[in-house]
């Protein structure tokens, strides 16, 4: 086992054999997710001070239109000097790969938060809105507007929220880049106008809080999930679902849930608002006790470990073992053991492949030796070539009305994927022409995949035999693809299903 570099926590990613060694003057230590922009890595100011830096992807970086808009919301944000947003400290506008480095935030995200342990109190939530609400203030005094805030973009730390990647999703907007696929903020939690195509001015943020204050509290989207053109649908023509929600937030989030821009209240209006209500009763301060026990044993650290998200801008925590709050299957990660030669790609061949299909390529390794090297007797088998299609989405079906698509890597309406998984509401259900295998400990190649379907194939994948992210794999019905699955949560009597999933294709 190597040693573990100073201020690099466990659950940072190592760094590939493509990543450089710093940026900007900055000494990279850990590679910390990528996303929509680009990759985020770990980096120390000279004095030491932890950073999140962010490294635009290459095709954005050859459009002089981005670059040229990405300067100006970076000269924007650096003017946000709010207490509740991650401050931005440095940049490199003009670099050949341009970059953007913010303050250290050391704590999960809102939406890993809500999926580790459910909703949220009444009284967190409203803590929640004020101080975002706040962050809003400052980003709007900017001449910003978020247009992405959503509860990836919230990080949650002792002290309170900070609202991070403010005002950059313009940049992205302005490029041609935005015919070929690529959509500037996240459906589920869009106001009309922008979903519409239409001016966004700092209402569209309100109702951006709205929506989000309500998946904390309910544990959901009020305009539901699945489908982009589903959930935009309803997000221009329907109604809010505040059914999970307390009944005590239902105007507070109507309000800022308002389909017109002008109904909807400004953030000093929601500040005022959430201390005048009974469960904070004039008493806004984020002191011990404003985060469930379980949340804030998490950021302080004393739980196990994490895997970062892909899409946050900064630091994500150590995760705790806990049971869900509606009493359902928690997997809680175990101690990684050494690796066995002869069953996987080492870690830094995955993090490269995956780093190279982030960045539109295609990324190929040979899959190891079929046998156990452990045994002198055993013979290898022929090696087969996988390509990388997708590594470690993290989806969440709501309940069962929603599958995964394997090939795309997202969550769909049922009946929807032609190659998917499905749950009911204590297992997994795979298509009839699909082949499964379970593993017997806690790693699984694409190799060992497609030597225990042969072997081992199963028809039944319950949750309750699944503890421990113990994986198990999915095989196409033309023997092509092979998607390696982890359960991560599991929520009693049909509700959600967080799964993380990696897709592979057999190359040639």
């Amino acid at each position: 086992m190597s040693a573990q570099l100073p201020g690099v926590h466990p659950a940072h990613q190592p760094l590939s054999a493509d990543d450089p060694d710093e940026i900007g003057g900055y000494r990279l230590r850990a590679r910390l997710g990528s996303g929509g922009m680009g990759v985020v890595y770990l980096a120390h100011t000279p004095g030491g001070r932890p950073i999140a830096l962010k490294a635009v992807r290459a095709d954005f970086a050859g459009d002089p239109e981005f670059r040229r808009r990405f300067a100006q919301e970076v000269a924007s944000a650096r003017r946000i000097h709010g207490l509740f947003t991650a401050q931005v400290v440095d940049s490199g506008v003009d670099a050949p790969t341009p970059w953007l480095a913010t303050a250290y935030v050391p704590g999960p995200s809102l939406q890993q938060v809500v999926r580790r342990h459910g909703p949220l109190p009444t009284r967190t939530v409203l803590l929640l809105v004020a101080g975002i609400a706040e962050a809003l203030q400052a980003i709007h005094r900017a001449g910003v507007v978020h247009r992405d805030l959503k509860p990836a973009n919230v990080l949650i730390a002792e002290d309170g929220p900070r609202v991070i990647d403010f005002g950059i999703a313009r940049a992205v907007d302005a490029t041609a880049l935005t015919g070929v696929g690529l959509r500037i903020g996240t459906a589920a939690f869009m106001a009309p106008e922008q979903a519409m195509g239409l001016d966004v001015t700092a209402a569209t943020d309100v109702f951006a809080l709205g929506a989000l204050a309500a998946y904390v509290a309910g544990g959901a989207p009020p305009f539901g999930a699945g489908a982009e053109s589903a959930a935009l649908y309803r997000v221009v023509h329907e109604q809010p679902d505040l059914t999970r929600v307390p009944r005590d937030l239902h105007d507070l989030l109507s309000w800022c849930l308002a389909k017109g821009p002008g109904d909807r209240p400004t953030p000093t209006d929601l500040i005022s608002a959430a201390h005048a209500h009974p469960a904070v009763d004039h008493r806004p301060e984020f002191t011990d006790g404003w985060l469930p026990h379980q949340v804030s044993r998490e950021i302080s650290g004393q739980a196990e470990q994490s895997t970062p998200t892909h899409d946050q801008l900064t630091l994500t925590a150590p995760a705790t073992p806990s049971a869900h709050p509606a009493g359902g299957v928690r997997s809680d990660p175990p101690p990684r053991r050494a690796r066995r030669r002869g069953r996987r790609p080492p870690v830094t061949a995955l993090i490269a492949a995956a780093a190279l299909v982030a960045a539109g390529g295609a990324a190929y390794y040979a899959a190891p030796p079929a046998y156990d090297v452990d045994d002198p007797g055993e013979q290898p088998a022929p090696a087969a070539a996988f390509a990388a299609g997708y590594a470690n989405a993290e989806l969440t079906s709501p309940d069962p009305t929603y599958e995964f698509d394997l090939k795309a890597g997202k969550v769909v309406p049922a009946d929807t994927a032609t190659w998917y998984l499905a749950r009911s509401q204590t297992g997994f259900v795979t298509p009839e022409d699909s082949d499964a295998f379970i593993a017997a400990g806690d790693e699984l190649s694409p190799a060992d995949c497609v030597r225990g379907v042969e072997t081992q194939p199963v028809t039944t994948i319950a949750f309750s035999g699944l503890s421990g992210e113990r994986p198990f794999c999915v095989r196409s019905a033309d023997r092509k693809d092979v998607a390696i699955v982890r359960l991560i949560e599991a929520a009693a009597g049909g509700g959600s299903v967080t799964v993380e999933v990696s897709h592979h294709r057999r190359a040639g």
